[in-house]
């Protein structure tokens, strides 16, 4: 599904685009006139971090959920812990901050790595570290990922990163494709628009 078929939230298209004229995300890092798609600005992040700002479109998250998009691995643990009726906490921090549930349905369709099993990254880490090691040119985002709603979050900004934990899912939306969230994107976007 192209990127220009995906129906965006308002304050997608509100963002910068790139020469194709995708939306670039607001953690997104800039080499001169060029989105660095895939890396992630220290700065961009910990300002949407403190405060309170979706990861994906730069505008405020109200208080309540959040949520992100997860990688095969992260969506397999939350589904088991689910389906045996556990509480999923997953202690160890990511890089991936939160976003609006449209903002996150959204990306999970429109960025190639999040969007299809057989997607591979386009670039490396380049200063890979024990956050930052699977991310490396080629590797494949495994067969599922999930659209996560979760209760509460939590940060940590370090000298050069910026950590997050999430807790509490309250919204589980498993895909092997993310063009399964059409319908959930569609009726976000409607339950949004002023009446």
């Amino acid at each position: 599904m192209g990127f220009d078929s995906v129906p965006m939230p308002g304050g997608v298209a509100g963002r910068p685009r790139d020469g194709r004229g995708y939306p670039v995300p607001a953690i997104t890092p800039w080499e001169g006139a060029e989105p660095q798609f895939a890396l992630t600005d220290w700065g961009r992040s910990a300002d949407c971090a403190r405060g309170r700002r979706c990861s994906v479109c730069g505008r405020a998250m109200g208080a309540g959920a959040v949520w992100r998009v997860v990688g095969a691995a992260e969506c397999a643990a939350i589904g088991e812990a689910l389906a045996a009726g556990r509480p999923y906490r997953n202690m160890a921090p990511t890089l991936e901050g939160p976003g609006h549930r449209a903002c996150m349905l959204y990306a999970s369709m429109v960025c190639p790595y999040l969007a299809r099993p057989n997607a591979r990254r386009g670039v490396s880490a380049a200063a890979p570290d024990e956050m930052t090691d699977h991310v490396v040119r080629g590797a494949a985002r495994g067969a599922t990922g999930a659209v996560v709603g979760f209760g509460q979050y939590e940060y940590a900004v370090t000298p050069d990163q910026v950590l997050f934990r999430f807790l509490d899912v309250v919204e589980f939306l498993p895909h092997d494709t993310a063009d399964a969230h059409l319908a959930e994107l569609r009726a976000e976007l409607a339950r949004d628009q002023p009446r």
